[in-house]
């Protein structure tokens, strides 16, 4: 197979959730993820004795699930170490594209919020998909191609309004449809992928970047300036965000897609698709009721 071509930075993905390691630092999006998956979780009625949680960033989501009377033991990984110094035990720093785990050990995989910044994503799920017992469960929260499309537009138009070009600013995001796809080809049994808009407002556009910062969630494409952005295309950007996605009191808003994935390792307990030719009534009966 050809080698996953490197979009991420994850070094520098690494320095901004070291920086993002504070008792002050915004967490509402995860808080609200993690609020989701465990609704979800609420609608299965069978035991997870041992599950992990994939890019925990501080622990949220065990903190969370501590209580569940179906989740045995979370171990949360994280590949930042002072992220992963917030995390309650067991835990161990890893990072999302290179699971210490062997083949069949796990009951459950969760994941908030993280997965976005994974070169090889398919790569990624074949590797949870392996790391799991058979009919264990995948579930994940990530962001979709809907989420920041406010702040792509607004960047995108101040770039070609100022120098005719484009430069990458702002990371792609998962659609709906590449999910699904994704996951069955990672060899998952039923997947399924919810989405849901998520409308944020801010006093603003600085107001939300200087949050995206704070929350380790700032640019780390690997083809990123690296350089500060100029004043006047920020200034620019910002005047243009204003103008077309304010509010009625003036401020700026701001859509996140959380896309649910839900999947099972294939078992043979499973329900299976009846063979081809082997059902009992024609088509004819079907639709003429006879």
């Amino acid at each position: 197979p050809m080698p996953p071509t490197i979009l991420f930075d994850r070094r520098q993905l690494r320095r901004q959730r070291d920086r993002a390691a504070r008792a002050d630092a915004p967490d509402f999006l995860l808080r609200e993820a993690a609020a989701r998956l465990a609704d979800r979780l609420d609608d299965i009625t069978r035991p997870f004795p041992l599950a992990l949680d994939l890019g925990a960033h501080h622990g949220l989501l065990a903190e969370t699930l501590a209580q569940h009377p179906r989740i045995g033991t979370l171990i949360s990984a994280e590949p930042s170490s002072r992220q992963l110094a917030l995390c309650p035990s067991p835990k161990l720093q890893a990072d999302e594209e290179f699971l210490p785990f062997a083949p069949g050990s796990l009951d459950a995989v969760f994941s908030l919020l993280s997965l976005h910044w994974v070169n090889d994503l398919p790569g990624t799920l074949a590797q949870i998909e392996r790391a799991l017992k058979p009919d264990g469960l995948f579930l994940a929260i990530l962001p979709g191609a809907a989420t920041l499309h406010e702040l792509r537009d607004s960047l995108t138009h101040a770039e070609t309004s100022l120098s005719g070009g484009l430069r990458p600013r702002v990371i792609p995001f998962v659609d709906v449809r590449d999910a699904g796809s994704l996951l069955q080809r990672a060899g998952f049994a039923l997947p399924v992928v919810d989405s849901d808009i998520l409308t944020v407002s801010y006093p603003d556009p600085f107001a939300l970047m200087h949050e995206l910062r704070a929350m380790g969630e700032a640019n780390a494409l690997a083809g990123r300036p690296r350089h500060f952005a100029p004043r006047r295309l920020l200034l620019e950007a910002a005047a243009h965000y204003a103008a077309t996605y304010a509010d009625a009191e003036g401020r700026i808003t701001a859509s996140v897609e959380f896309l649910t994935l839900t999947a099972w390792k294939r078992a043979d307990s499973q329900p299976q698709p009846a063979k081809r030719g082997s059902g009992k009534l024609s088509l004819a009966a079907a639709l003429t009721g006879h």
